[in-house]
C-alpha cells in the first residue's frame, strides 16, 4: 500500500487519533520499552540502539570467527527516481522494520522477507529549502504510531499497520528555511524534535509535542534572548522559560536570526534525566558581523525533558567563524577513575576536538584532537575553551568584495559530521568516523533575507592527503590515545555500530558495508551494496538468529558542498536500497 501526503482536515485527523490510540494493541511501544531498548536484542525502538546513543549490541552470535560467512538474505529498493542520500537507521518491532528514505518517505517492511508492507510519501511543496540534500534520518515509534519529520518542517504520525496519517503538525515555516531531517525521540510520553535551517538564519529550537495528537507542550529556542514557553491547552503559560538576556553575546539584532539549529536531533540520559542536544552554527558565517560568543550556537545543551529548561551548556566553538557547528551527538557512558564511577558524556566535534564532559553538570573533564591537522586553534584551555589562532580566522571584507582568505583545517564539513560514532562497553573505546580535509575560506558581506541563504562566506574544500580522506578511528576517551585507524579514499559519511562479538560496522561512499575487529582494527568482512553506504547499521535477533541491516544510497552534503573533494566522488552512483544480512542457519547451529 502506498500513501502520499493526503491533506486531512484537522478535525478528521484528531478523530483518527482518538480512534487509533486508545485501542492500543500488543504491538504498542511503551515508555518503558523505549527506556529498556539498550537491553533488548529482539527489537530496536530508539535511534541510537538505546537512548544514550552508544550504538552497542550485546549480541555475539555473529563474531570475528564467523563474520566471513555473513551474507545477504534480502534487499529492498525504495524505487522511483528519488534515489539519493539514504541516511536513516532502521527500527524493528515484532518482525516489521520501519525506515525513512530521501524526500520524506517512510516504509514498513517485513523483516523476514523484505516485502514492502506499506509506503508513505510526504507531499512536499516545490519551495523546500534543505541546505544539505533531501535526506531523512529515521522515525520514532510510540504506541501504535510511526512518527517522523519532513523537509517542509512538519511532524507526521502514521498508523503502524496501514501507513495512513493519524495526525500532522507544522513545526515551523519552511519558507523561512526551516526543515526537519533528524529522527525525533520520545521521552516519558513527550515527542522531542529539533529543527534544521541554520544556513537560512532561522532561530533554532527544541520542542516537545504530545505524541498521541501533536499538541505542543513546550518550546525552547536555542539562541540566547529568545523566550521559551510551556503550553497548556494550546496557550503559552505566563512568564514562560527565561531565554537569557537578548543580545548579551550577540551584537545588535543579530540574535533575531542567529541560527544555532539543533538539526541532528538529540539523545537522552535516564541516569540524569537530561536531554542532550547539540546546536549548529551561528548565522551568518561571517563572524566579524557578530562579535561575541553567540550563545547557544555551536554548543552542547542539557535540557529538562519536562519543560525544556536548559540545565547546563558547553560551547565547543565560541564565536564560530568556520561553520563548525556543535551539533554532533553527545553519548553518555560511565567509566572508573580513582575508585569512582564518572558519569561522562563524549562528543567528537566538527572542529577537530574530542570532548569528555561531566554529564551531570557539563563541566569539562578533558579534550584532545582526534584528527591529524587542526589550524584554527592552538589547543584547549583548562575549561575546554579553544585557544584561537587569530591568523587563521578569515578576514573581514571591509571595503573589499571579500575579506582575506585563509586555509583552515578541518574543513567546515568537519573532522566528524552528522555520522554517529559508537561506544563499546567491552573495549571502552569510541569508534569515530572522521575525515582529513581543509578549506580555503573567506568572508563576504551579507544581509538577512527571509528564506535566502545567509552565509556571508565562500569556500573551497581540499583533501589533506592524496590517498585518503576518511579515517575510522578507535579512541580511548580516558587517555585521548588513538588505538587503531583504518583509512578510506573517499570521505566517511555513514554511522558506526559495535557489538559484543568484537565487531565494528560502518559503510563507505564506495558502496561497502564493512566489519572490523574492535580490538585490533583488522578489516574482517565487507560487502558491496551497489551505492554509497551513509546509513547507520543495526543488528537484532529474530528466531534465534542475528541480523544486520543498513541503508545504501549515495548523496548528502559531500557531493553538494565538497569543492575539490567532490571530484573524488563524482562518479559514485546514487541509490536507494535496504539490505539485510545474517549467517546461514547451519553455521549458527554449530555454535
Amino acid at each position: 500500500m502506498k500513501h502520499s501526503g493526503l491533506r486531512k482536515p484537522f478535525v478528521l485527523s484528531a478523530l483518527c487519533a482518538a480512534m487509533f490510540f486508545p485501542a492500543a494493541s500488543a504491538w504498542a511501544v511503551t515508555d518503558q520499552e523505549i527506556l529498556n531498548d539498550v537491553n533488548t536484542t529482539h527489537e530496536i525502538v530508539t535511534n541510537g540502539m538505546g537512548l544514550q546513543g552508544q550504538r552497542y549490541s550485546t549480541l555475539d552470535i555473529l563474531n570475528t570467527d564467523n563474520i566471513k560467512d555473513l551474507r545477504p538474505v534480502w534487499a529492498m529498493s525504495f524505487g522511483g527516481e528519488k534515489q539519493r542520500g539514504q541516511q536513516a537507521q532502521p527500527m524493528i518491532k515484532d518482525g516489521v522494520m520501519y525506515v525513512t528514505a530521501s524526500y520524506s518517505r517512510v516504509f514498513a517492511v517485513d523483516a523476514r522477507t523484505g516485502k514492502e508492507l506499506w509506503q508513505y510519501d510526504a507531499r512536499l511543496p516545490d519551495d523546500i529549502r534543505p541546505c544539505c540534500d533531501v535526506i531523512n534520518r529515521g522515525v520514532a515509534l510510540y504506541g501504535d504510531l510511526v512518527i517522523f519529520g519532513t523537509l517542509d518542517a512538519k511532524l507526521v504520525a502514521l498508523h503502524k499497520d496501514t501507513g495512513k496519517v493519524v495526525w500532522r503538525k507544522s513545526v515551523a515555516d519552511h519558507k523561512a528555511g526551516y526543515s526537519i531531517t533528524a529522527a525525533p525521540l520520545v521521552i516519558n510520553g513527550k515527542l522531542i524534535t529539533g529543527v534544521s535551517g541554520g544556513e537560512f538564519g532561522v532561530v533554532g529550537k527544541i520542542e516537545a509535542y504530545d505524541p498521541k495528537n501533536g499538541e505542543l507542550l513546550w518550546s525552547r529556542p536555542t539562541v540566547e534572548g529568545h523566550m521559551g514557553y510551556i503550553y497548556k491547552d494550546g496557550k503559552a503559560v505566563e512568564n514562560g522559560i527565561s531565554g537569557g538576556e537578548a543580545g548579551k553575546t550577540w551584537p545588535g539584532d543579530l540574535w533575531k536570526t542567529g541560527g544555532a539549529a539543533p538539526w541532528l536531533g538529540g539523545l537522552y540520559d535516564p541516569e540524569t534525566n537530561l536531554l542532550l542536544f547539540g546546536t549548529g552554527n551561528p548565522a551568518p558565517w561571517n563572524s566579524h558581523l557578530r562579535p561575541g560568543d553567540n550563545l547557544y550556537s555551536s554548543s552542547r545543551l542539557a535540557l529538562n525533558p519536562d519543560d525544556g529548561t536548559i540545565k547546563w551548556h558547553f560551547q565547543t566553538t565560541p564565536h564560530d567563524g568556520w561553520d563548525f557547528d556543535g551539533v554532533n551527538e553527545v553519548v553518555s557512558f560511565n567509566y572508573q577513575e580513582g575508585g569512582k564511577t564518572i558519569q561522562a558524556a563524549a562528543t567528537a566535534d566538527r572542529n577537530g576536538f574530542f570532548y569528555v564532559l561531566d554529564r551531570t553538570n557539563g563541566k569539562f573533564i578533558r579534550g584532545f584532537p582526534f584528527v591529524d591537522k587542526i589550524t584554527w586553534a592552538k589547543g584547549l584551555d583548562k575549561n575546554g575553551r579553544p585557544i584561537f589562532d587569530d591568523s587563521n580566522r578569515p578576514g573581514a571584507p571591509g571595503g573589499e568584495t571579500k575579506g582575506t582568505s585563509v586555509f583552515s583545517a578541518p574543513a567546515f564539513l568537519g573532522a566528524k559530521n552528522w555520522m554517529p560514532m559508537a561506544y563499546s562497553q567491552d573495549t571502552g573505546l569510541f569508534y569515530v568516523p572522521s575525515n582529513e580535509w581543509g578549506m580555503d575560506i573567506w568572508n563576504e558581506e551579507i544581509a538577512y533575507k527571509k528564506g535566502a541563504a545567509y552565509l556571508g562566506a565562500g569556500f573551497t574544500i581540499r583533501p589533506l592527503n592524496e590517498d585518503y580522506i576518511g579515517v575510522l578511528r578507535a579512541i580511548d576517551p580516558k587517555t585521548g590515545k588513538e588505538v587503531w585507524r583504518h583509512k578510506n579514499y573517499a570521505p566517511l559519511w555513514g554511522g558506526v555500530m559495535t557489538t559484543k562479538g568484537n565487531l565494528v560496522f560502518t559503510g563507505t561512499p564506495e558502496g561497502f558495508l564493512q566489519a572490523f575487529n574492535a580490538k585490533t582494527g583488522e578489516k574482517v568482512w565487507e560487502f558491496q551494496t551497489g551505492s554509497g553506504v551513509l546509513g547507520s547499521p543495526v543488528t537484532w535477533e529474530m528466531d534465534g538468529e542475528q541480523y544486520v541491516s543498513v541503508l545504501s544510497g549515495w548523496g548528502g552534503a559531500v557531493p553538494l558542498w565538497g569543492g575539490e573533494v567532490a571530484k573524488r566522488v563524482k562518479d559514485f552512483n546514487q541509490g536507494g536500497m535496504l539490505w539485510t544480512f545474517k549467517l546461514p542457519k547451519e553455521l549458527v547451529a554449530k555454535r
